[in-house]
């Protein structure tokens, strides 16, 4: 296929799947959209297979895909973390029981296998577990951890799982939390009217500089010269290491290790003329298994779909619910930083917000119910999706076909 050609078929994707998210006001989400539209044209032909390779997306992709766990990284506060470690260990907590649940489910009732490519190889009711915790409690990069080792076997079936589980993760998330966090903010309403919660104070404007780097490495260029260096070293840990210490993980941890010593500021790639295309790329990449879907396969991912949302979410509430009430957090907070794995950032602020501004009646008692909410969404979040969900992913999923 012409790459122009291909290349403006994606963008086209993608710009309906956004406009259907912003007119649903996220209900339906883009990659949703996308999911169905990609879905539908490659089982009917009007995509061709190779649509997305000839689109050069996915080549950008996957030389980009370390930058952005090292943007994620940055994203990082290690003050917010001491601050809410109790949320913390709730997010990590919520993963355990994730998986738990899940393993639980696919050992009791099992799944039929599909053939591999490879030598005969038959995916297991194990594999759909590995691939479900990593799509339900993650985002992108821990599905994309999973891709890469079930196409590495042949598992096509097994690497086009997750994509389905986060098209319609949020589908079950964001109503979820939406009702759970009106009731946390209504009772916050209580406290601040007893006079037990206040306002938070506002940031210090004299805070030292966010990187010491010199200005010549924060233009686009130098920014992409810098984060590609530590994708590089992350690369090479993970091939002296065997690939025990995953790339995406030790890249992960370079991003937070390097914002707290202000080596790199705050969402390290913000701003520069070329992340917007990057994470379009990233996206993109997703949807990569799906053009060698048969309808068959659809039907034979039916009641793998089934127990990870069902157990998946059970292990949330279950998990979240307890031991969010041995920290001392109410139980719709609690449970609500378990449903953060469904979605992560930036649902977890615009969930956030909306709650604080139904609950409050003026400015002050917003942000008074704001300042108690987001600070524990957004640490959930990246307990959950970007650290716990990316670190285990990297871990177990060696053992895909194995």
């Amino acid at each position: 296929m012409n790459p122009i050609v291909a290349f403006v078929v994606v963008m086209a994707v993608w710009t309906v799947a956004e406009l259907v998210a912003r007119l649903t006001k996220g209900l339906l989400s883009s990659l949703l959209v996308a999911s169905v539209i990609f879905l539908v044209g490659f089982m009917t032909g009007l995509f061709p297979d190779d649509l997305l390779t000839a689109s050069s997306l996915l080549a950008l992709a996957g030389v980009v895909v370390g930058f952005i766990i090292v943007h994620l990284g940055t994203m990082i506060s290690l003050d917010d973390f001491k601050k809410q470690w109790r949320t913390f260990v709730i997010g990590v907590a919520t993963v355990a029981g994730i998986g738990l649940l899940l393993l639980i489910a696919f050992t009791i009732f099992g799944i039929d296998g599909t053939e591999g490519a490879y030598d005969g190889l038959v995916s297991t009711g194990r594999d759909y577990m590995i691939a479900g915790l990593g799509a339900l409690s993650g985002g992108t990069i821990s599905v994309i951890i999973v891709q890469d080792a079930a196409l590495g076997v042949g598992l096509t079936t097994v690497a086009a799982f997750p994509v389905l589980i986060v098209a319609i993760q949020g589908l079950v998330g964001f109503p979820l939390t939406s009702i759970l966090l009106r009731k946390e903010a209504a009772r916050l309403k209580g406290e601040y009217s007893a006079g037990r919660l206040s306002v938070p104070e506002e940031e210090d404007p004299s805070a030292p500089a966010p990187t010491i780097l010199p200005k010549a490495f924060l233009n686009t260029p130098g920014t992409l010269l810098v984060t590609g260096i530590v994708v590089l070293i992350s690369l090479g840990i993970n091939n002296l290491t065997d690939g025990w210490l995953n790339t995406f993980v030790v890249a992960l941890i370079f991003g937070v290790l390097l914002r707290t010593t202000r080596v790199f500021k705050p969402m390290v790639l913000a701003g520069i003329d070329s992340f917007g295309l990057m994470m379009l790329a990233i996206l993109i990449l997703v949807f990569g298994p799906i053009a060698t879907l048969e309808p068959s396969d659809l039907v034979s991912l039916a009641k793998p779909l089934l127990i990870v949302f069902v157990f998946g979410v059970a292990g949330i509430f279950a998990v979240a619910a307890l031991v969010g009430k041995l920290l001392g957090y109410s139980v719709p907070m609690a449970i609500s930083i378990g449903l953060t794995a469904l979605y992560g950032f930036p649902g977890t602020m615009v969930l956030s917000q909306e709650a604080a501004r139904s609950a409050a009646e003026d400015e002050d008692e917003r942000k008074a119910i704001e300042g108690s909410i987001l600070p524990k969404m957004i640490v959930a979040g990246f307990s959950t999706v970007t650290i716990t969900s990316v670190v285990v992913t990297g871990i177990i999923a060696s053992g895909i076909g194995s």
